[in-house]
């Protein structure tokens, strides 16, 4: 990715520094533990994510991680790097494409597709790979701040 950023310095950009073709990405290993801990946290827990006897019948041929943990990746780009501290969501499509499994790594790669500037609001493009395999896709658009809160001193 050509414009790829790292975070802003004060945590998140505001609206005004914000432009098309800006990108970030976060690279992400699926562990046991985390499978374990986003079923604890969305109260999801489907054998085919956390009991190999069962998943293993499946058509995945094993456990697989929820499909919304890998998303859920997408959402700590957006939170912390681009545009970062501040941003809400307000929608976000998404396909799933291919299984994330135990000891994968998921790269997420957020890029800037429209700003308007009247809603404050930004589109993103938002995809995950698992190698060169794109796992998972959409578009999520992003509420963002219009200049910064001014440091409690």
């Amino acid at each position: 990715m050509s414009n790829l950023v790292q975070g802003h310095p004060s945590g998140g950009y505001i609206l005004e520094e914000l432009h098309v073709g800006m990108a970030a990405e976060k690279i992400i290993p699926v562990t046991e533990e985390r499978i374990q801990l986003f079923a604890d946290a969305s109260d999801d827990y489907n054998p085919v994510h956390l009991d190999e006897a069962f998943a293993s019948k499946t058509a995945y041929r094993g456990r697989i991680a929820h499909g919304l943990l890998s998303a859920s990746f997408g959402s700590a780009v957006v939170g912390t790097v681009l545009p970062g501290a501040g941003s809400i969501y307000i929608s976000q499509s998404l396909a799933f494409h291919y299984p994330v499994r135990i000891g994968d790594t998921v790269r997420i790669q957020i890029s800037v597709i429209s700003v308007d500037s009247e809603s404050a609001r930004v589109e993103l493009n938002c995809e995950g790979f698992v190698g060169d395999k794109l796992i998972m896709d959409g578009i999520a658009t992003v509420r963002v701040p219009r200049r910064r809160k001014p440091s409690a001193r």
